[in-house]
């Protein structure tokens, strides 16, 4: 039997994290390590934490650099063979578990499995559903390819062809892991479930406008990696390609933005 770790790095989100640890631990599973790193949270999460205790196979409660640190510490104390990690805002949907470890069993050759997501409010309420993308290297660095965070899982052998997570990446360490993966050969695939839910709340939103500014920097550093010069303003013209494209090519996921609006950019009054 395959043995699944799964990650969460907490920080002063008491509000949310019982949901996010009660959601894994009543995955039905039954070979789960459950790993909590929280670096000094004072909000009541560290008690949260310790009323769980009996129930976590580890937990890293010590000062770190910041997330991408925080996972880091978190997957080198993992003894799985399949690897996820989820936000202390977040949740898992009952079943997505032994879901994304039935796919790996059907699909060998899979390094990296993804699967969708159920946009939620702070309440729970359902904003609307969004659809991973498949994967592609040139397609990621031209900004056309979403993969849900807490939807994804990766084999351990996936993980240890990277460096891990990147502590100088501020903005996006699960992207800038997602995108060594597939540098480094890894095979992508995507299953056809809802896995998560990925929590919005003020916040991540007032969160998600300093990613945007933030973001494009990140992505150029992946771009100058993959094409191998900095961005002409051609590139601005295949960006606005490749986002279309996307939306052509995960007809689901645009028709719930049309309907529903976007994931980002939204207001939750």
């Amino acid at each position: 039997m395959l043995k699944v770790s799964i990650v969460t790095i907490s920080f002063n989100q008491a509000r949310f994290l019982e949901r996010a640890i009660e959601s894994v631990l009543t995955q039905d599973y039954p070979s789960l390590e459950y790993i909590m790193v929280d670096p000094g949270s004072t909000d009541g999460s560290r008690e949260l934490i310790r009323h769980y205790e009996t129930r976590i196979a580890r937990t890293i409660l010590e000062p770190d650099k910041g997330p991408a640190d925080g996972l880091n510490k978190g997957f080198a104390a993992a003894t799985g063979d399949i690897f996820g990690f989820l936000n202390s805002d977040d949740i898992l949907y009952p079943g997505a578990v032994s879901e994304a470890v039935r796919f790996f069993l059907n699909h060998p050759d899979v390094d990296v499995v993804s699967g969708h997501a159920k946009v939620i409010g702070a309440d729970d309420r359902i904003l609307r559903l969004t659809y991973s993308d498949r994967m592609s290297v040139r397609r990621y660095v031209y900004r056309g390819v979403v993969l849900i965070q807490p939807s994804t899982f990766f084999r351990r052998k996936a993980y240890e062809r990277t460096n891990g997570f990147n502590p100088a990446n501020r903005v996006y360490w699960d992207g800038e892991l997602f995108f060594d993966m597939a540098r480094a050969g890894c095979k992508f695939d995507l299953s056809d479930r809802i896995w998560s839910g990925y929590r919005l709340h003020e916040e991540s939103i007032t969160a998600s406008k300093r990613l945007q500014q933030a973001g494009r920097e990140v992505f150029d550093g992946f771009f100058r990696q993959v094409i191998g010069r900095p961005r002409s303003p051609w590139d601005a013209k295949l960006e606005f390609l490749c986002r279309t494209w996307k939306h052509f090519a995960n007809p689901r996921d645009t028709v719930e933005r049309i309907l529903r609006g976007p994931v980002f950019g939204r207001s939750l009054k």
